[in-house]
């Protein structure tokens, strides 16, 4: 018996569609970013609600609810979509799935390229793209 239902639910997860996987999109231009945001964000008070505006040359200003504010750039270098703001410098991606665009920004240094300020507690970040 437990062999048939092993073979059931291996045959269920076999034919059905992942929806629950996002698909990393590949970016040509950052005019792809423009529009609104939404994520949460790490700041030295802890997690809070941040929104994000990105024009179409890929400037942004993001802000948190405690009015903490991030001014920065998407750009595109050798194909890798990549940001530049006060805080941080790092790498980005665009992933759809589940019927969301979710853009994930990963701080790989300060804002002069030098290693990251220890004492900022930044980290990875998701942005849901707004309606």
């Amino acid at each position: 018996m437990r062999r048939h239902l092993a073979l059931l639910l291996g045959a269920v997860f076999a034919l059905s569609p992942l929806e629950g996987i996002a698909e990393e999109k590949q970016i040509v231009d950052v005019k792809e970013l423009a529009g609104s945001w939404q994520g949460w964000v790490r700041t030295e008070f802890g997690r809070e609600r941040a929104t994000m505006v990105v024009q179409e040359d890929g400037t942004y200003k993001a802000s948190t609810t405690r009015g903490t504010l991030t001014e920065g750039s998407f750009y595109l270098r050798d194909g890798k979509l990549r940001y530049r703001s006060t805080r941080t410098t790092g790498t980005a991606s665009l992933s759809e799935g589940q019927g969301k665009i979710i853009l994930t920004v990963m701080p790989t240094g300060g804002p002069t390229g030098t290693p990251p300020d220890p004492t900022a507690d930044t980290g990875r970040t998701e942005y849901e793209r707004v309606k």
